[in-house]
């Protein structure tokens, strides 16, 4: 657990105002490596040449059966590269970034370089002290409602990103999204290749991979830790559909908030676009102790994501089902080193 806690506990002190470009990249790196994945799968790669990131999508860590297309990966690279983004302003530097620089190469998704001297803004700081205190959090949240002024600030976030973001409201639609969540719980715990997928992902806190979810981030008390791989073996081998369905029904009905958060365009670009809205909302509701968890499963289903676009008539393409809170602060996940990460 302690080596755990060291790569969340970054002391920006240390970060090497005279040493070379290489190692200040490196430095802000460990802010990038803090962000959000799917089964927290980490599935990124950098490589630092030429002074400057080079940041990849390691499709080996791709979830195979729930994200075939590898778009919640590209999603999570997202969030990587906002943490880069505001790391840099955060340090004294613009960044100067240029997103899929060769073509012939898909999985190199973005170059970023330091870039000119830049004052960093208030919300800038605001966003980057966030960065190691945002962790998801799927606990029951606080009965009370999320301010509404505070979601249109959300939607602006998402918009100066190229994304678009959708207030659920309570009522006949929250209930309809309940229902499209509870269908893809059933269709998806059906599968058994998917139960295995899931459960390969589900490993003890001090895992030396530093990557997958401890079973606490499930729900489960932390001192039953030693218990994760009983809990993953029961996942791979039963259907636990009609449990998880129900459970989930409550998150979305009982939620202060539910929001989809979606873009024009279902590509590439589109998903690493969705990817930074993501982490800049995260982070805004961090800063004011809003928590997070995801409800993306009927966005996992084909049929289903279509069907979640004509209830909430909106056109473009759903990309993450978020649901936001007031709770206790949720413990963090692991992370693999900078070191781990490099090319």
């Amino acid at each position: 657990m302690s080596e755990l806690l060291n790569t969340w506990e970054v002391k920006e002190s240390e970060f090497p105002h005279n040493g070379t470009v290489e190692e200040k990249l490196k430095f802000i790196l460990n802010y990038a490596i803090l962000a959000p994945s799917s089964h927290n799968t980490q599935p990124w790669l950098f490589k630092i040449d030429s002074e400057a990131i080079y940041l990849y999508a390691d499709k080996s860590r791709g979830l195979f059966v729930a994200d075939p297309k590898h778009r919640e990966l590209i999603i999570s690279c997202g969030t990587v590269l906002f943490n880069l983004r505001i790391a840099l302003h955060h340090f004294g530097y613009k960044g100067q970034i240029i997103t899929f620089p060769n073509p012939s190469n898909v999985n190199l998704l973005a170059r970023i370089k330091l870039g000119s001297p830049k004052a960093e803004s208030t919300d800038d700081r605001l966003l980057f002290n966030a960065i190691p205190r945002r962790h998801t959090n799927r606990q029951n949240y606080q009965w009370w409602d999320a301010p509404q002024s505070f979601l249109r600030w959300l939607q602006s976030d998402a918009e100066q990103e190229g994304a678009w973001l959708h207030i659920v409201k309570k009522g006949t639609v929250r209930h309809q999204v309940s229902e499209l969540v509870v269908q893809a719980e059933h269709l998806l715990m059906n599968d058994p290749n998917y139960r295995k997928e899931l459960a390969n992902w589900i490993r003890p806190a001090n895992n030396n991979t530093h990557d997958g979810m401890p079973a606490y981030a499930q729900g489960i008390h932390e001192y039953l830790d030693f218990a994760t791989p009983l809990f993953a073996m029961v996942l791979r081998t039963f259907d636990l559909g009609d449990s998880i369905a129900e459970r989930s029904r409550k998150l979305v009905e009982q939620s202060p908030a539910i929001v989809v958060l979606g873009t024009k365009n279902d590509t590439q670009a589109g998903w690493l676009a969705a990817g930074q809205a993501l982490e800049r909302i995260l982070l805004r509701g961090q800063a004011v102790g809003l928590r997070s968890s995801f409800l993306n499963q009927p966005i996992q289903v084909p049929h289903l994501r279509s069907k979640l676009s004509q209830i909430l008539s909106q056109s473009g393409f759903a990309q993450i089902i978020l649901r936001l809170g007031f709770s206790k602060q949720a413990k963090p996940t692991p992370r693999r080193t900078v070191n781990e990460v490099l090319i």
